[in-house]
């Protein structure tokens, strides 16, 4: 193993502590690195759906033997997930409906198991181990103390079969690491297929102006560009929903990750166009706004001559939007769930600036990934 990722490199950054920076240019769009997951796990929702193993969605999925619950591609898939799905396939059978351990009880029980299987750095963790992550253990309040303790009471309940377990203090920190690092795996309308954690991936700080994004491909998180970079620029991604006002985005990065956020963007307490978009409803006084009461297609997005022009001249939102729409079309395709939805901004502002040409170009836009 390396120990390095070519391109970037550890640093340590002023106040954040453990980071990632370039070593190189990178253009708009372009794939910093591609990380395997440390371990994952596939929701139960999903199952049926997708392969338990690639998470790949496909009809006609060959299903476990023994469980009858796991669903894979093919032999190759099913042997080559047999050493984490052992941990289950035995215990559904045995608990039956009172089989019911949380997606984190799930994953806890896959790291331990990995952890156990591999002795040396994997492909996840070229810069940073999975014991390196942070997790805010002192930070811990008694509500989250006490959930973590009941998933550590289930770890044991429905996985001692096959695990030998830490100290109980380490298991509390493990599971305070995964509630701090583990990533969402979505598809591509960002529905939720599962949960993974990716310890190079959980090097990257966060910034509400991020320089990268995160995707998903199978089981692995790809790191793309959103920005041109050059040598020395830091990689950081958003923890946090972006369209959130900025006070509720220091909240929740407050509730889950210990931190309030102080980039340029919280500094200035400026808002993101979506956020400018949805002014709130106490701002419009209901006996006079005809757009409220109309019904009219404004009013769904919250744009109404009482509160638009008091937020931005309307070309200058639609402006941001196609300005948006170029920038984020250099990672994405047009039928990506981003890239409609500020199509969607952008055609509600033509509508509004009784612009019908645009309004059906966007229109037509929003529609084409619908047509067969």
């Amino acid at each position: 193993m390396t120990g390095s990722i070519e391109g970037l490199e550890r640093f340590d950054s002023p106040g954040k502590g453990r980071s990632l920076r370039v070593t190189r240019p990178f253009k708009l769009g372009e794939l910093l690195f591609s990380c395997p997951a440390y371990s994952y796990v596939l929701s139960l929702e999903e199952r049926g759906c997708y392969c338990e193993s690639c998470f790949t969605r496909k009809n006609g999925l060959a299903k476990c033997g023994k469980c009858h619950k796991a669903f894979y591609c093919n032999v190759k898939c099913q042997k080559g997930d047999w050493a984490m799905h052992k941990l289950e396939c035995s215990a559904m059978t045995a608990f039956g409906e009172n089989w019911c351990p949380s997606e984190t009880v799930r994953l806890v029980a896959r790291i331990l198991a990995k952890k156990k299987m591999q002795k040396e750095r994997c492909l996840s963790e070229k810069i940073l181990q999975i014991g390196e992550m942070q997790s805010h253990i002192e930070d811990v309040d008694n509500e989250k103390r006490e959930m973590n303790e009941a998933d550590v009471a289930r770890l044991h309940r429905f996985y001692s079969k096959h695990l030998d377990f830490p100290d109980h203090k380490d298991l509390l920190t493990l599971f305070s690491q995964v509630a701090c690092n583990g990533f969402t795996i979505e598809d591509d309308e960002l529905s939720h297929l599962g949960t993974a954690v990716y310890p190079d991936v959980a090097l990257i700080n966060h910034s509400c102006l991020p320089s990268v994004i995160v995707t998903f491909k199978g089981t692995s998180a790809e790191i793309r560009a959103v920005k041109n970079m050059k040598p020395g620029d830091e990689v950081l991604i958003s923890y946090i929903d972006l369209l959130y006002p900025t006070d509720d985005r220091n909240n929740r990065l407050r509730e889950s990750y210990y931190f309030t956020c102080d980039c340029q963007e919280c500094k200035s307490k400026s808002r993101f166009l979506i956020e400018d978009f949805h002014l709130q409803q106490s701002s419009f006084p209901d006996s006079t706004c005809e757009c409220l009461t109309s019904g009219c297609f404004s009013s769904n997005l919250s744009l109404c001559s009482c509160g638009l022009d008091s937020v931005a001249p309307p070309s200058e939102l639609l402006e941001m939007c196609e300005q948006s729409l170029e920038e984020m079309g250099a990672v994405f395709d047009d039928s990506n769930v981003y890239m409609l939805h500020m199509m969607y901004q952008a055609m509600g502002v033509c509508l509004y600036m009784e612009d019908p040409e645009g309004a059906i170009r966007y229109g037509e836009k929003i529609l084409k990934p619908y047509k067969y």
